[in-house]
């Protein structure tokens, strides 16, 4: 919203402001009314005037006096000012007017036509320099959000050359191994490999989603489907993640169905996501757990851990793409920015949101995800 333009009215006598707001009186415009010239001063210090209409005969302080006054501060001193009189404007004192940094004057008795003439004049050239003032900043806090948006970037290339060359390394070098060793060698250094090949696919299939989404190219099958299946499906594609680092894993699910209307993959895969952060940031041994708890009009899944920690300034960008907490990366072996991110996206399709509480680092995080419920598949 454009905020609205303020004019000053300086009179001693109430019936002549009232009059002259009167006859100026619109929308978008704000009337500030003052007895005397300090009065005005203290007007002038909380707001920003476009206008300034001065009486030129007050008393103690006169109108040409206030003008002077108006000159000599910076935050004034471009105030355009049009001065009131009742008396003859002769060619004294409009130099003496104009000298105070008058830009005009208006004899009395006012002709409405002519004071709004020259008061629209002023309205809309503060209204374009608002305008153009809003438009500067929005243009400085684009060029600020492609800054960072391309510092992100160049840490993420960063990043994702070192996520591909440490399973690439590890590929190339069971290849060589696997042609000189036994075949019960072999077994174990082609499931290291396959486990190797797992992590590039997710990494791969994380990134291509992102960018569909983004372009509008992810559409969800949406179908009636109990939240158990979601969740169970989730769990049994983390299992090995959960189990390889010997996690205390522990689900509180309804046992009752509790139906959707969801695309059974795309949730599926956003548990999954969550599930498996919550491993890679967790110190083994640590205790993970996944809860679900319907309600009338939607479900809460949680997922909840004792690992790392998010800091309280991260919070609140955690789920923006490439962004990742700087400690995490001595934790566990890194990531993209990338999961958090389409998690978000995928549940925005969906209508749901998600949301992240920590105590900050090495205390743990809960991650809490909502999908709302239609109202015709409750039991």
């Amino acid at each position: 919203m454009t905020p609205p333009v303020k004019f000053l009215l300086v009179d001693d006598l109430d019936e002549n402001l009232i009059a002259l707001a009167a006859l100026l009186k619109r929308d978008g415009l704000v009337l500030l009314t003052a007895r005397s010239a300090d009065e005005a001063l203290e007007l002038l210090l909380e707001h920003e005037v476009a206008l300034a209409f001065l009486d030129v005969q007050m008393p103690e302080v006169d109108g040409f006096e206030l003008a002077e006054f108006m000159r000599g501060s910076e935050r004034t001193r471009h105030i355009p000012i049009i001065f009131v009189t009742a008396g003859s404007a002769d060619k004294q004192r409009r130099f003496r007017g104009y000298e105070a940094g008058a830009v005009d004057f208006i004899q009395k008795p006012i002709e409405a036509d002519i004071l709004r003439s020259k008061a629209n004049v002023f309205f809309e050239l503060h209204r374009q320099r608002q305008l153009v003032a809003a438009q500067r900043d929005e243009l400085k806090a684009a060029s600020q959000a492609l800054q960072e948006v391309d510092r992100r970037k160049d840490e993420f290339l960063a990043v994702l050359g070192h996520e591909l060359r440490n399973p690439l390394a590890a590929l190339s070098s069971g290849l060589q191994l696997l042609q000189r060793r036994s075949a019960d060698e072999s077994v174990t250094i082609r499931e290291s490999m396959e486990l190797q090949i797992f992590h590039l696919s997710r990494l791969i299939e994380d990134l291509l989603d992102t960018a569909r989404i983004s372009e509008g190219k992810i559409s969800l099958q949406k179908e009636r489907i109990e939240l158990q299946t979601i969740l169970r499906s989730a769990i049994q594609g983390c299992r090995n993640n959960l189990e390889s680092a010997g996690h205390r894993f522990t689900t509180d699910i309804p046992a009752e169905p509790v139906w959707l209307e969801a695309d059974h993959t795309r949730l599926a895969q956003v548990v999954a996501n969550l599930l498996n952060n919550a491993a890679k940031y967790t110190p083994k041994g640590g205790e993970i757990s996944l809860r679900a708890r319907a309600a009338a009009d939607h479900v809460e899944i949680e997922v909840a851990d004792n690992g790392v920690g998010i800091p309280a300034d991260m919070q609140s960008r955690i789920f923006q793409i490439f962004v990742q907490v700087p400690d995490h990366r001595q934790h566990a072996a890194g990531g993209l920015g990338v999961g958090l991110a389409l998690v978000h996206q995928l549940l925005a399709l969906h209508g749901g949101t998600i949301t992240v509480a920590s105590g900050g680092v090495g205390k743990g995080s809960v991650f809490t995800v909502r999908i709302p419920r239609r109202a015709d598949l409750l039991p």
